[in-house]
């Protein structure tokens, strides 16, 4: 298409033109200034500080506006690939150490020191569904009656969970739990425990938080639970 104003412009006949009729124009005509790069250095545009400045000289603050904004798009998506391997690795390392457990007992020592170490929770505590009552860890038919919102819920809670949730799984929690995330730990659906962190700063674990880590640790959790579980009964 043609940029020449004699022959383009909607004001070919002298009619003086309009602002909007200018912009629409040259929005027809995207390369016109390209044939008149002249025009680039006499107009001026007002600057939000005073004064005027160029047409180019405001196209290449945008354009380094825009660099900077791609710059730093680009450095959050380094870190969250970096975020991403490590919570791979973590995650592998975790399922190795549950592959080499000797039982259940083992399965839960080994994953309290696991979340422990990688997310810094000050407490963790694992409790089992549907074991038998004098296991240290299970959860009796009360306990379970608490929990039940978290398992019709199915996913991790985090930041301010319900108190009596928290007594079920931290025994002094009135006093010492700040923010926590409570997991239901699901097998094909079934019931296998809940998964609880806990710190005592209240900004530790918060609602809006990311939930991805500790949900695959409750599933390799959940599942290593089960298996044990079942070569228990087995045996």
């Amino acid at each position: 298409m043609s940029t020449d104003p004699s022959s383009a412009s909607p004001a070919g006949d002298g009619a003086e033109l309009s602002a909007a009729e200018v912009e629409a124009w040259l929005r027809e005509h995207p390369d016109f200034f390209l044939d008149h790069q002249a025009l680039l250095d006499v107009l001026r545009i007002p600057h939000p500080a005073g004064g005027a400045e160029s047409l180019v000289e405001r196209q290449l603050k945008r354009l380094r506006e825009q660099n900077r904004q791609l710059e730093q798009r680009m450095h959050e998506l380094v870190e969250r690939a970096r975020d991403n391997e490590r919570v791979g690795r973590q995650l592998h390392d975790l399922a190795r150490t549950l592959m080499r457990a000797e039982n259940l007992d083992a399965v839960l020592a080994l994953t309290q020191d696991a979340l422990r170490d990688e997310l810094g929770a000050e407490r963790v505590s694992i409790r089992l569904a549907e074991r038998e009552v004098q296991d240290l860890h299970a959860l009796d038919t009360a306990q379970l009656a608490v929990l039940e919102p978290l398992f019709a819920r199915g996913r991790a809670q985090c930041g301010r969970v319900p108190p009596d949730m928290l007594k079920v799984l931290f025994d002094d929690a009135d006093h010492t739990v700040g923010s926590a995330i409570l997991m239901p730990l699901l097998a094909d659906d079934e019931r296998v425990g809940v998964l609880g962190l806990a710190s005592a700063s209240p900004d530790r674990f918060q609602p809006d938080m990311g939930t991805y880590f500790v949900t695959h640790i409750g599933e390799l959790l959940a599942e290593s639970i089960r298996c044990h579980a079942d070569r228990k009964q087995a045996a």
